[in-house]
């Protein structure tokens, strides 16, 4: 029996258009899990989004976004199955549920709160440890200054403080091939 092909959430900036570097590093990105057989999905929107999208149906695989009434507008052309959820609250815990593992590309304030959640619910072990990637160097100092807390003399038994929970990825091939490896564990 065909095993179910694994989930991989992308989160990152609404912000980037076709043409932009961050646009074109998703739509890389988005090509290189789906030729590792990946399902991409995302919050279905523009930016990011729209590339990683993009690139992994270029890349012959399957989108699947999550969409929020809330935000009144409706996903990029290429998702092939929305689920819409109706809160901004409800459509982030669906993109964290429904991930096997995650890609944080770069992003503003809403990219910053996914980064965290999924990172907090990994570092308390509130889901059971899932790959996790940032993508470039944009969130390398965040990573650091959170570190100097979570891994610091006083960190105590969470997840941090014993194993690296969230990984540097250089280039969309290294993202696609870490968790390619990680996931095949």
């Amino acid at each position: 029996m065909p095993r179910r092909k694994q989930i991989i959430t992308v989160f990152g900036s609404s912000r980037p258009y076709e043409g932009d570097a961050d646009y074109a590093e998703a739509r890389e990105l988005g090509r290189a899990l789906a030729g590792h057989g990946f399902v991409v999905c995302t919050g279905g929107y523009g930016g990011v989004m729209e590339a990683a999208s993009r690139g992994a149906k270029e890349g012959g695989g399957r989108v699947l976004a999550v969409t929020a009434s809330f935000f009144r507008s409706g996903p990029n052309r290429w998702v092939d199955e929305v689920i819409e959820v109706r809160t901004w609250q409800q459509r982030l815990f669906k993109l964290v549920s429904l991930g096997q593992a995650y890609v944080a590309c770069k992003g503003g304030t809403g990219t910053l709160v996914e980064l965290a959640v999924v990172w907090e619910m990994l570092n308390k072990r509130v889901m059971r440890r899932r790959p996790f990637v940032v993508l470039g160097g944009f969130w390398a100092p965040v990573l650091q200054r959170v570190r100097e807390v979570e891994a610091g003399p006083r960190a105590g038994q969470w997840g941090e403080a014993g194993e690296r929970l969230v990984h540097p990825a250089a280039t969309p091939q290294a993202a696609g091939e870490f968790l390619a490896q990680a996931l095949a564990r």
